[in-house]
């Protein structure tokens, strides 16, 4: 099955602590790249976005970051820097000096595991030096570590998330890469059968879903601890596209989020989709869109299924094996 890497100059490294539940991922790009950047969620927390704006019209990126720790985390982008700067990798500003461009979005995890330790530069710094053009793990490890679905009645009753990544080959010869991190408070919910697959449960230690959007209609709309969310996607692909172009796909791709997670794009979530183009290959903008948000959609799912339980909160996998 395809994955992110696929795309030449691409590599993707994890750092992840199994102890304090949290962890980041960091995609690096061989060669500075153009992208941009759609915000749907309520609330967000980024750091080096600004060259993703669509009114930014000057600025190339070298790396993404996606991090758990809330605010916290986004510490770990110091780490990612550090390790462009060494390798003379970044904006050129004179008297030998580089400025790399990192675009950073964290996860809130931080009511998981050890809520007191969060990714830092160190952690930020090892995600890079595990970075690699192979084999990429998935599920609960990276930024998904501390994942989670479903909060609407707190993470004693959510399910655990995790990262997934896909790709897909045109007939043009441009490969288009998704890579996500699902820790949304609303349901992921099959496509195929319009079932929950991942979300609140009916107790803390049901294994039924209840569904989110039923329960809002009885009228619990939120408890105190439910703004713990987000859904982060990455699209790359080596085709070549303005600025524009890439926010029209970043735009595009978000259908894919609507598809399976419910609800989406709340006040509690900080959904969010970074598409980058790093090639020379040329294809249609309107299916690029389309084929990321089916690659999007996918990607959430295989999140759910590559998930592992951890403290105490149970994957999508040991619920449905019990």
């Amino acid at each position: 099955m395809g994955s992110i890497i696929d795309i030449e100059g691409v590599k993707v490294g994890h750092a992840s602590d199994f102890e304090a539940i949290t962890g980041c991922s960091v995609i690096l790009f061989e060669n500075p790249a153009t992208a941009a950047i759609d915000l749907r969620g309520g609330g967000t927390s980024t750091r080096q976005i600004d060259s993703l704006l669509s009114h930014n019209t000057f600025g190339k990126i070298h790396a993404v970051l996606l991090t758990g720790g809330s605010g916290y985390g986004l510490d770990a982008s110091s780490g990612v820097l550090k390790y462009l700067e060494e390798r003379n990798i970044g904006l050129e500003v004179g008297r030998g000096l580089v400025v790399p461009s990192v675009p950073t979005a964290v996860i809130f995890d931080l009511g998981i595991g050890d809520g007191r330790i969060r990714p830092n530069a160190q952690m930020g710094y090892e995600a890079c030096i595990n970075a690699k053009s192979s084999e990429i793990k998935e599920g609960s490890v990276g930024v998904g570590t501390g994942a989670t679905i479903g909060k609407l009645m707190g993470l004693k009753q959510a399910t655990k998330g995790g990262i997934g990544t896909l790709s897909y080959r045109l007939n043009s010869g441009a490969t288009i890469g998704v890579f996500v991190v699902v820790n949304a408070f609303g349901d992921v919910v099959s496509p195929e059968r319009g079932e929950v697959i991942a979300g609140v449960r009916d107790s803390e230690e049901g294994h039924k879903f209840p569904g989110t959007v039923n329960l809002f209609k009885q009228g619990i709309i939120r408890r105190a601890d439910s703004y713990q969310n987000t859904t982060l996607a990455v699209v790359v692909t080596d085709a070549n596209f303005s600025k524009s172009e890439l926010l029209r796909i970043s735009n595009i791709a978000q259908t894919g989020l609507a598809k399976v997670i419910s609800p989406v794009h709340t006040v509690q979530d900080g959904d969010m989709v970074i598409s980058v183009s790093l090639g020379d290959k040329k294809d249609d903008v309107n299916l690029v869109g389309v084929i990321a948000a089916e690659l999007t959609q996918k990607a959430i799912i295989r999140a759910v299924e590559q998930s592992t339980s951890l403290d105490g909160i149970p994957c999508s996998r040991d619920l449905n094996k019990d």
